[in-house]
């Protein structure tokens, strides 16, 4: 029986390079595919359907009768196993020897690849079956054109998948967001990039579309380990000081090691702002595994939730409170008698007021103003007249000298329990130091006007405290540089502060 004319291209191809080359190459392709299906497990899937289509057409070729229906067959599968061993050795070229010699081009090369390979095997299928390329080139610009405009889609989508892996805009594994979208980049192909979303749902955007649209790369940062900032909102009522929330929300937070934050940057809360009835906060933190977004903000919660309960602290939420006027006089007469105690209690740490007894005490006490001061805050400056002085309830301040020639000497450090400004409030001189918060402070402010009474009262009173004023100087004069003390002057004897205090507070004209 006589070859068909059609089938006649494959008695040239065949005997050419079946027996011996074509039984090599076959070889040595099953050998570099087991390697890349023991080394890449991500290819393994691809890697046995192509073989198992290699190995069908193998056979098929083989065993097909030396029929017209059999030759026919035995065309097809040389087509199939061209086509499939393109495919094969595009995975091996891109995932197995460029990665040996430490070349990681974009996966979408590969798919451009094969691509090309199938139209180069088409050429040739063509050629040996007798048809002139030449009219396929003469006509060429016209068909291009027609295929440029029926797949301008498709070639905006390769183009787009392209240039997104050549420059490495994204890269298979990185968290994209765009618009209300996010997901995981896990394929990026010649048509479209595939996202998984933390919703456990698999979104396919045509390249095209992220190309024309501005996404960013949550979490990436060039030098920089994987981590995305994150923000936990929450508010405390009015009557807190700032400084103490923060103090204890970050205190928590750093201490804890919570799984999924980031220890650099460490967490960190701030005053977001101030509404109505409530104060506002926010804790901005590093999230480290970006899959866990929502479960890390609510391990976060929890830890400012229990912090706050640990203090005493109540987080504001809207609420409406019905009170009779005798219910609101009873609350507020004991929230004033807790504060009373407790300004009473650092009234008594003042060596200065040792000498007043418990009715002074709680007259003064009742005089008393709060004064929050933030790191950094200076709290006096040397030179200035500021007739109070002020108690250390927490924190620390530091105290410095200016010298003479402009510079500037650290003489002091006080701790909460310490009191300054004393000399101010007792003779009206000005400030002989600087002082500045180390830290976070809170003072209790006690002015002139709220002493003065007790002092007419108690005349006496004036020679007790310049006692101890004398010595609170000598104290101080013995942590000034040597150099310094001629700048300094004499130290006023304590006749002299008596009479400093007498006038100052007008008790000579009484």
């Amino acid at each position: 029986m006589d070859t068909p004319p059609a089938v006649g291209w494959l008695e040239k191809l065949i005997p050419a390079v079946w027996y011996g080359s074509l039984t090599v190459f076959v070889a040595v392709t099953a050998a570099f595919s087991i390697l890349l299906y023991l080394t890449r497990a991500d290819s393994r899937k691809r890697v046995l359907r192509t073989q198992l289509i290699v190995l069908i057409a193998l056979l098929v070729v083989n065993v097909s009768p030396p029929t017209e229906s059999g030759q026919w067959v035995r065309q097809v599968a040389v087509v199939v196993l061209g086509l499939a061993m393109i495919r094969l050795w595009a995975m091996l070229l891109f995932r197995l020897l460029l990665p040996v010699m430490r070349i990681h081009p974009p996966r979408i090369l590969e798919e451009i690849l094969v691509v090309l390979g199938y139209i180069g095997w088409g050429l040739v299928l063509l050629r040996l079956a007798g048809l002139d390329l030449s009219h396929i080139v003469t006509t060429s610009a016209v068909i291009t054109a027609v295929l440029a405009f029926a797949m301008q889609d498709t070639l905006g989508n390769i183009l787009a998948g392209l240039s997104l892996q050549v420059d490495n805009s994204v890269d298979i594994g990185d968290w994209i967001k765009s618009g209300d979208l996010v997901g995981k980049v896990v394929e990026i192909n010649w048509r479209a990039t595939t996202l998984e979303t933390r919703n456990w749902e698999t979104v396919v955007i045509p390249n095209s579309m992220l190309m024309k649209n501005h996404f960013a790369i949550l979490g990436k940062r060039h030098g920089c380990p994987l981590q995305w900032r994150r923000w936990v909102w929450f508010n405390i009522n009015w009557d807190t000081l700032p400084t103490q929330i923060i103090g204890v929300v970050e205190k928590s937070l750093r201490e804890a090691q919570l799984p999924g934050v980031a220890a650099t940057p460490a967490p960190n809360c701030i005053l977001m702002g101030f509404e109505n009835g409530f104060t506002r906060y926010a804790v901005r933190y590093w999230l480290t595994d970006l899959a866990a977004d929502d479960y890390t903000d609510s391990i976060v919660r929890t830890h400012i939730d229990a912090a706050l309960r640990r203090h005493n602290l109540r987080m504001a939420s809207p609420y409406y409170n019905v009170l009779t006027i005798k219910e609101n006089e009873k609350y507020i007469e004991a929230r004033m008698k807790r504060h009373l105690e407790e300004r009473v209690l650092a009234l008594r740490k003042v060596e200065l007021l040792s000498a007043l007894n418990d009715e002074e005490m709680v007259v003064l006490a009742d005089q008393l103003k709060f004064t929050p001061f933030v790191t950094g805050d200076i709290i006096m400056h040397q030179g200035s007249v500021a007739h109070w002085l002020y108690i250390m309830l927490s924190g620390e301040v530091e105290v410095w000298l200016t010298l003479p020639d402009g510079g500037r000497k650290l003489v002091d450090v006080l701790k909460s329990g310490s009191f300054f400004g004393e000399m101010g409030l007792m003779t009206g001189e000005s400030r002989s130091n600087t002082v500045i918060a180390r830290s976070n402070v809170e003072c209790l402010r006690l002015d002139k006007d709220a002493f003065q009474t007790i002092l007419v009262s108690r005349k006496e009173l004036a020679e007790t405290i310049s006692t101890i004023l004398a010595q609170r100087l000598e104290e101080q004069r013995n942590r000034v540089p040597d150099a310094l003390l001629d700048a300094e002057g004499e130290m006023p004897k304590r006749a002299e502060l008596v009479d400093r205090v007498r006038s100052f507070f007008g008790l000579n004209k009484h």
